[in-house]
């Protein structure tokens, strides 16, 4: 391989992000949310993941009255939301744009904590059919994504993958009492504008946790 061509897929892998990364958020009760960034599948460092300063600005989505301030902790980002209902948030500028191929791409990251409202109001979200609910579907602006393959991470770190059926549904695993993560992604081959720059298509990576 000529060096100018091994620099150039070298750069290529540099400016990818790291695609196992997700956003999520975890909050208790009524207390206020945690925001992180990393692989929910593992234990959260202390100083939290490589790559958690990326995370900046997250924006909470669906919330009424003034946003409260984002307060940035060692591994996460904490915010005091009011109310016990789902919180949501959207970041598109997590990572900046890649080269993949010969076209650019970026992503947007989203994120719900609780599953006590049936609707959406993020782009990619998974949503219970009814409060409470175990059965989800992942609904991408509003439309349902049927043959899609979401990752469930139980409460002892147990992962599965799992295939939405014609409707975009999937019944949830009951494994034990504690948090769930629920993931799922979406790349939409459509150009778009993110960070100032113009990409051919886009990742959308959405998460889901809740507490049983």
């Amino acid at each position: 391989m000529k060096m100018t061509t091994l620099w150039a897929a070298l750069a290529t892998v540099v400016a990818m992000p790291a695609t196992a990364h997700e956003v999520w958020i975890e909050r208790d009760a009524s207390g206020p949310a945690r925001i992180y960034l990393g692989e929910p599948g593992d234990v959260v460092p202390a100083a939290g993941d490589p790559e958690f300063h990326h995370l900046q600005k997250p924006q909470l989505v669906g919330v009424e009255g003034p946003a409260a301030p984002l307060v940035r902790r060692a591994n996460h980002i904490a915010v005091a939301v009011a109310g016990r209902g789902d919180i949501r948030v959207r970041d598109d500028a997590v990572f900046a744009p890649w080269k993949s191929g010969e076209a650019w791409q970026g992503a947007i990251y989203y994120a719900r904590a609780g599953r006590t409202e049936p609707s959406h109001a993020l782009d990619l979200e998974l949503v219970p059919v009814a409060a409470g609910s175990d059965r989800v579907t992942l609904l991408f602006r509003g439309q349902p994504l049927p043959g899609a393959k979401l990752t469930v991470i139980t409460p002892d770190r147990w992962q599965k993958a799992f295939v939405t059926d014609a409707t975009g549904r999937i019944d949830l695993p009951q494994q034990g009492r504690g948090r769930y993560i629920v993931g799922a992604t979406h790349t939409e081959d459509k150009p778009a504008t993110l960070g100032g720059q113009a990409v051919a298509s886009v990742m959308h990576v959405s998460t889901l946790s809740f507490v049983r």
